[in-house]
């Protein structure tokens, strides 16, 4: 059974950082892409971020370029996500998604 389980979010001020994790179960996790998406209410899913298997690959949405750092341990199965100079339009659900696949969630809240 696959299973993602996302933690780290919180309430942060506007230029803040916080670290994502997601932890994964239920598959061969150093030979899959992974990737971070996150949704705020009446939006749909909006890509973010990409990881290769190896970790040798990563892609980022433009809105983050530049401020999210993606990374994998795959001695831990853990995704991460580095999120630094965070702004109010960041704030929604993340979700580390696996194929079809993506856990309950993690709650970003950029606010002063």
């Amino acid at each position: 059974e696959v299973q993602l389980v996302e933690s780290g979010g919180g309430l942060v001020q506007p230029g803040g950082s916080l670290r994502l994790s997601c932890t994964c179960s239920g598959f061969m996790f150093s030979e899959k892409g992974l990737s971070w998406v996150r949704q705020t209410p009446g939006k749909g899913l909006e890509w973010i971020s990409y990881i290769s298997g190896r970790g040798d690959s990563t892609s980022y949405a433009d809105p983050v370029k530049g401020r999210f750092a993606i990374s994998r341990d795959n001695a831990r199965n853990t995704l991460y996500l580095q999120m630094n100079s965070l702004k109010t339009e960041d704030t929604a659900m993340y979700y580390c998604r696996y194929g079809n696949y993506r856990g309950q969630g993690t709650q970003v809240t950029v606010s002063s």
